[in-house]
């Protein structure tokens, strides 16, 4: 028969917290996955092999043990997230229970910025010309200062 401690755990995210007794710990490419900071586990490995995820200040590797009161700072799609780890989890859960299992202390993200789609053409144009793929490339910002040269010539 289970004891009352077993039947809370059970309750907690569908059984699948690790529960931090004893000194347990987690890899780190599992638990960001687990709690949807990465879509996936291999990418989760992928971002610590690549050095974009750093645990107390350390750069790991996906086999990093994690415990509570870690703090994470992961790297992705030019912003930094920064999560302290509130409870180990080794299976992915649903969103609103992801999200009890770390304390977000991330910088807002960047304002999406108004940019008008520069490269779309009404359909039956044709090809663009060169004329038109420069004006494109200028209003895209691709072109140095206004000075007519493309960049990097």
């Amino acid at each position: 028969m289970a004891s009352e401690d077993d039947e809370g755990d059970k309750g907690t995210a569908g059984g699948a917290t690790a529960g931090a007794r004893g000194g347990e710990s987690v890899r780190i490419d599992s638990w960001i996955w687990s709690v949807r900071l990465v879509k996936t586990r291999s990418m989760g490995a992928a971002a610590c092999k690549g050095g974009h995820v750093r645990v107390n200040g350390h750069n790991v590797k996906p086999s990093h043990a994690v415990r509570v009161g870690d703090e994470v700072r992961l790297r992705q799609e030019n912003r930094e997230r920064i999560v302290i780890v509130k409870r180990l989890i080794s299976k992915r859960v649903g969103a609103p229970v992801a999200v009890e299992c770390y304390v977000d202390n991330s910088p807002p993200p960047p304002p999406r910025e108004a940019v008008a789609p520069a490269g779309i053409r009404d359909r039956g144009t044709g090809r663009p010309t060169k004329r038109d793929r420069r004006e494109m490339e200028r209003l895209r910002g691709l072109m140095e200062g206004g000075t007519g040269q493309p960049r990097g010539r």
